[in-house]
């Protein structure tokens, strides 16, 4: 009989890996999967930086590269980060294999098996996952519609003491609740951060991807907002999933010199290095001006779908169901009485053709389950308005 270690006996699938495979089927129409949409990809902007460059570059793009990054990369993304407001004063930045890796190893970095990680309810899957395969006790603070509580998460410190390490919020455009912070929640929760001994890790995919400019301001990491002041380390990450393509695997990791170091010795054990052809390929994308023009037509396209399924849910969903209005990102939160379970209504909305996430997969504990994410993002436009209404049967069935 093998005989797994202690970490790997902590693994589980994620929901979302489980239900990915349905994207793939034309005949589901699915709202699973996190995923940018294929038709937005920037493919003529690649094959034109891939066409112009020289026979050195394209040498050097298949071969090994630093740990801590391709260095022109490494250059071209200080300057983007400079640009929101950060400063890299004793901060050091590396590129990681997708943000996911930046979680891992920060993770890896800082969290002892029983140590505490303190996330917000629901979490993205993925950092829930990374926490749990380095033993970590999850405890989960409820969001509500400006952010994270703050009095709950007063009480989690005080609860946990200097059992918990990390704080690990996604503040714009959340996944999976669709939300963002508002800027007073984000002056009270630095405030109250204050003389903590604890990491923030802040999670940034989808902050470029906001509807209206009058949004823009919100977007403003908090490692911004504080720069220079800190009141606890922050470690930013960041993801080219979103703004680029998910394929090119490249994420990054900004914070504190010292741990951005340890990170980077963790790396050199996992790949020794990311993707220096893909890195190569970002950082013409992002010196040569061209990230601007492509997010502005992606935020319009995201914007578009928004609205469409947002149509459909007033228009389908019956009374007692309540929805998340986003600003920005991918997602739409959807919240039925607490009697309803979101797995009967998957099984229920899967015989008809529709899929989605159900909720107590992104609940720390693996418990709430009267709630549901539904992606906007991958779905052709013209079938979201059919898909919400399967599933908005498929609850009018089981609340009869």
């Amino acid at each position: 009989m093998i005989q797994f270690s202690q970490s790997a006996q902590q693994m589980r699938s994620s929901e979302i890996r489980r239900l990915m495979a349905l994207a793939a089927d034309p005949s589901i129409i699915s709202f699973a999967g996190g995923m940018p949409s294929n038709t937005l990809f920037p493919v003529d902007v690649i094959d034109e930086i891939y066409n112009g460059l020289s026979e050195k570059q394209k040498q050097v793009a298949m071969q090994y590269g630093p740990t801590s990054g391709f260095p022109p990369l490494l250059e071209s993304l200080k300057k983007y980060l400079e640009s929101k407001g950060m400063s890299m004063n004793g901060q050091s930045l590396i590129i990681t294999t997708g943000a996911q890796q930046a979680i891992n190893l920060l993770t890896k970095v800082l969290v002892d098996p029983d140590d505490v990680v303190i996330t917000e309810q629901p979490s993205f899957i993925g950092a829930l996952a990374a926490f749990k395969s380095y033993g970590a006790v999850l405890d989960a603070v409820d969001l509500d519609s400006e952010g994270i509580n703050i009095d709950a998460l007063k009480l989690s410190f005080d609860k946990n003491g200097a059992k918990a390490k990390m704080l690990y919020l996604c503040p714009y455009f959340h996944n999976p609740a669709g939300i963002i912070y508002s800027r007073d929640r984000v002056r009270e929760l630095l405030e109250v951060l204050k003389g903590r001994d604890i990491v923030l890790l802040e999670d940034d995919p989808y902050g470029e991807l906001y509807f209206d400019e009058s949004c823009k301001p919100l977007t403003k990491p908090m490692k911004a907002l504080a720069a220079g002041n800190e009141p606890v380390p922050i470690c930013y990450t960041g993801s080219f999933a979103k703004i680029f393509g998910p394929g090119f695997r490249l994420g990054w990791l900004l914070g504190p010199t010292e741990i951005v170091e340890k990170c980077e010795l963790a790396k050199q054990s996992m790949d020794a290095c990311t993707s220096t052809f893909t890195q190569v390929l970002a950082n013409e994308f992002l010196s040569r001006g061209m990230l601007e023009p492509y997010v502005q037509k992606l935020r319009k396209a995201y914007k578009e779908r928004s609205s469409i399924m947002l149509d459909a849910l007033k228009k389908y969903m019956p009374s007692g169901v309540t929805w998340t209005t986003p600003k920005g990102g991918f997602y739409i939160w959807v919240t039925m009485p607490e009697v309803m379970n979101s797995s009967d209504v998957f099984q229920e909305s899967i015989k008809k053709g529709a899929a989605f996430v159900i909720g107590n997969a992104f609940d720390p504990h693996g418990v709430k389950n009267n709630s549901f994410r539904l992606a906007f993002s991958h779905t052709p436009q013209e079938r979201i308005d059919e898909g919400i209404k399967i599933i908005a049967d498929a609850i009018c069935k089981l609340m009869k």
